[in-house]
């Protein structure tokens, strides 16, 4: 089976040359919740350099708190925040091929048919898939959608991510974060499986789920 695998990067967590040797996509922060145009640019760069599918990672202008906090938005404001950090992300030199929203915005876009079609129709501006979890308002509300799931996240029983804030969110096991994603492969149908960029065992995680699925008889390709 193929599989992809991508990671959240640009947004100064320090593990982004490590990842993007074994990840085939990479989500870039766009400058808005984390980043700088020279931090995208960098990335940008390294990505290219890996041969890493580029992918856009907008998320809420709120830098205070990582743009995990949700921002009251109408869904024309949404639009015009994405379309504006898929530019910015493309002036920085990236041949774009996705979108997947960061953070607040990401939970909002799954639960919130205003927000998704926000989302969706920025993509679809560029001609672009979004990226999410399956059966969401994003799915629905996409020309094209790409369903993905989480290595180091656990899911609440309706099958939206456990908030962060909740003791046991992050799963810090890599036996557990395997076994997540081989259910996720098996059940959900999903193309890609996210480490984010963020979490301290970022490295680990992504090298070791890789190798084990590699010798399971997955073939890991970017799906853009």
């Amino acid at each position: 089976m193929l599989i992809d695998m991508n990671a959240d990067l640009g947004e100064g967590a320090g593990h982004d040359a490590g990842l993007m040797r074994w990840i085939t996509s990479a989500n870039i922060c766009c400058g808005a919740h984390a980043g700088s145009p020279e931090e995208m640019r960098v990335t940008v760069e390294l990505a290219q350099r890996q041969g890493v599918v580029i992918g856009a990672h907008p998320g809420y202008a709120d830098r205070a708190n990582f743009g995990r906090v949700v921002l009251e938005l109408a869904p024309h404001a949404v639009k015009s925040l994405c379309f504006q950090q898929i530019a910015a992300l493309v002036m920085a030199g990236a041949e774009v091929k996705y979108v997947k929203p960061h953070g607040a915005l990401y939970h909002r876009a799954m639960q919130d048919e205003g927000t998704a079609w926000g989302v969706a129709q920025a993509a679809e501006g560029f001609s672009l898939p979004c990226v999410g979890l399956p059966g969401s308002c994003l799915a629905v509300a996409c020309e094209t959608f790409v369903a993905e799931g989480f290595a180091d996240r656990r899911y609440r029983p309706d099958g939206t991510l456990m908030p962060r804030d909740q003791p046991d969110a992050m799963i810090a096991d890599v036996q557990e974060a395997l076994e997540q994603v081989e259910r996720l492969i098996g059940t959900q149908s999903v193309r890609t499986i996210c480490v984010h960029g963020d979490n301290p065992a970022a490295l680990e995680f992504v090298r070791t789920i890789r190798e084990r699925l590699s010798a399971r008889g997955h073939t890991f390709r970017a799906f853009a």
